[in-house]
């Protein structure tokens, strides 16, 4: 099978030849006889219902007076030719099938306005659809895909990194934290001025008015770096990031947005020549860029996965567990085995109480940075973690890497070393057989039921935004 005949599409191409036939004043008939075919034949074939070897397919690019290149390229030549495609494909689809309607079908006296409606409320539908399907399950589903997509490219975007370089030349900063001066000078260049509101909507953390050119965040805190959410609605902005349809736009979104913020805080110029000298001498450490920078331990140890494979030649995992040893955030691109569901998910799963990720939680100094080695069944990785608290509990932030890796990083001389046999459930979440002996059937615990298993999808889409309380919010304060 040559490769046009494994990238064909039958029903585009079935498209293409009647537009063709039909620019050429050709009836079913005519272009029947000149392939010795019978016009039903003709038929099925443009209305994608039968796939035509690739023999054939010449001849009807012979008798139309185009090269077989022609007829199979992929691309539609008119608009509404696309527009009869997407709903003759929706209908072929499971979701239409399930709404018990009959075919519409779009003959040449209806007209593009008919079809646009037709279009739209189909879209509708969809769009609907697959907000009542926005589950948990979906955003596990898409975390996998993202995680995937992140992987290939080393958790590292060009583009956001050269938007940031951009950017920090509006303010003329080259070197150096980027400083809470510099970075509300940097809302100004971009025409916001700040407003620190007390009530800010609670379904919020930062609106951006880009209608009047204002921003508001919630009132300052003590302790609270005020930069990053003010940089990530800035990002926003930059980034000109439509309203999410799906958990995949969501997320892929704040995924960018936090991304272009961290490329905004820790310069890539900067931040690679600092963790190259650190190389050099040995002493790379998420705690040394951490300070240097200003920033919180999390946004560095991002920060460090963006840069290290790409600029350091290193293989990296980032973990974010909670108290409860549930991962929150994963990425990886050593090859660690994280923990996962039977469909790839990570996200939720429990982590072996035997890596650094866990281990930290018993650790009473939370000053001194702890460092660990875990043999795995993959292989043997090192691991440095920290405790961060926040409204949700404790979390621990742990960068990662493989053990030949481990000679440029500070903490390789810990003695702290793990076995960690899991999924094996030997490891560490079958109890002993001396206390299932002991205790047996004799405990009746009560499970804390997590409420994402009954919650409901918000009416007011999954990002459960409060959009009329929002726009009261910007009312008042125009008006104020």
């Amino acid at each position: 099978m040559s490769n046009l005949e494994k990238e064909f599409d039958p029903l585009i191409v079935g498209r293409r030849i009647r537009e063709l036939r039909t620019k050429q004043g050709m009836n079913l008939e005519v272009l029947a006889r000149a392939i010795e075919r019978a016009p039903s034949q003709i038929s099925a074939i443009e209305n994608g219902k039968r796939t035509p070897p690739i023999q054939q397919l010449q001849k009807i690019a012979q008798a139309l007076g185009v090269s077989l290149t022609q007829l199979l390229n992929s691309e539609i030549l008119s608009e509404r030719t696309a527009n009869e495609l997407e709903i003759e494909r929706a209908q072929r689809g499971g979701l239409y099938s399930s709404l018990g309607l009959p075919d519409a079908f779009i003959g040449k006296t209806v007209s593009n306005n008919i079809i646009e409606i037709i279009l739209g409320l189909q879209r509708e539908v969809e769009r609907l659809h697959l907000q009542r399907s926005a589950t948990p399950e979906e955003a596990r589903r898409v975390n996998i895909e993202l995680r995937q997509e992140m992987r290939k490219i080393n958790n590292y975007f060009p583009h956001l990194e050269e938007e940031a370089k951009n950017l920090l030349a509006k303010i003329d900063h080259s070197s150096g934290p980027l400083s809470e001066r510099l970075t509300a000078e940097l809302a100004n260049k971009l025409g916001f001025t700040l407003h620190y509101v007390q009530d800010l909507p609670a379904s919020t953390r930062v609106i951006t008015d880009e209608k009047n050119g204002r921003i508001y965040l919630p009132m300052r805190r003590e302790g609270r770096d005020a930069r990053t959410i003010l940089l990530q609605a800035l990002a926003g902005h930059v980034l000109k990031h439509p309203s999410p349809n799906d958990y995949h736009d969501y997320l892929s979104q704040r995924v960018q947005t936090n991304y272009l913020a961290g490329a905004l805080l820790m310069p890539e110029a900067n931040a690679v020549e600092f963790l190259q000298n650190a190389k050099v001498k040995r002493e790379l450490s998420v705690e040394d860029l951490r300070d240097y920078f200003g920033v919180s331990y999390e946004n560095a140890a991002h920060r460090f996965t963006n840069l290290a494979t790409v600029h350091l030649n290193l293989p990296v995992h980032f973990l974010k567990v909670h108290e409860s040893g549930a991962i929150s955030k994963a990425y990886e691109n050593d090859n660690v085995a994280f923990p996962s569901d039977v469909f790839g998910s990570v996200e939720g799963q429990i982590v072996c109480r035997n890596w650094s990720a866990r281990k930290v939680f018993t650790i009473k100094d939370r000053f001194t940075p702890y460092h660990q080695y875990t043999d795995k069944p993959v292989g043997t990785y090192w691991c440095t973690s920290r405790i961060q608290a926040s409204a949700q509990g404790d979390f621990s932030v742990s960068v990662g890497t493989n053990f030949e890796s481990v000679k440029y990083f500070r903490g390789r001389d810990s003695n702290t070393r793990y076995k960690s046999y899991c999924p094996d459930a030997k490891c560490c979440r079958q109890a002993p057989a001396e206390l299932e002996n002991k205790w047996g059937e004799m405990i009746r615990p009560t499970p804390r039921l997590n409420s994402s298993l009954l919650a409901a999808i918000p009416q007011n889409g999954f990002l459960g935004i409060e959009q009329r309380e929002i726009l009261e919010f910007l009312e008042d304060q125009v008006d104020s």
